[in-house]
């Protein structure tokens, strides 16, 4: 299992269109094949950095998942929506993989 951490630099004052997006993906990510954990956006302290932290099997899953996201309707919307309302200004993906014993599982 790997896990993939989006770290965004948005535009400040356009937190409620990131948000729209985020409840997007909320709908296509888990739908296309990865386990969405959750976007995050700024609350306190910085108002230009938001997070996504998905899990998906590996890097070959994650190859289909992103051809099914590419071609799911809502996806597809959502790439547009970024693209005209210009409110993501960077992305960053970090692929992690856990090496210690989940939270709440046993030793």
């Amino acid at each position: 299992m790997l896990t993939c951490i989006i770290r965004y630099h948005i535009t400040p004052t356009k937190k409620a269109a990131f948000a729209e997006y985020s409840r997007n993906w909320g709908q296509a990510i888990p739908r296309c094949g990865a386990d969405l954990i959750g976007d995050y956006a700024p609350h306190e302290g910085s108002s230009t950095l938001a997070y996504s932290i998905y899990n998906i099997d590996s890097l070959a899953a994650y190859e289909t998942y992103r051809a099914r996201l590419a071609a799911d309707p809502l996806g597809r919307e959502n790439y547009e929506f970024t693209m005209r309302e210009k409110f993501l200004l960077r992305e960053d993906r970090t692929w992690l993989k856990c090496v210690s014993t989940p939270h709440g599982a046993p030793a």
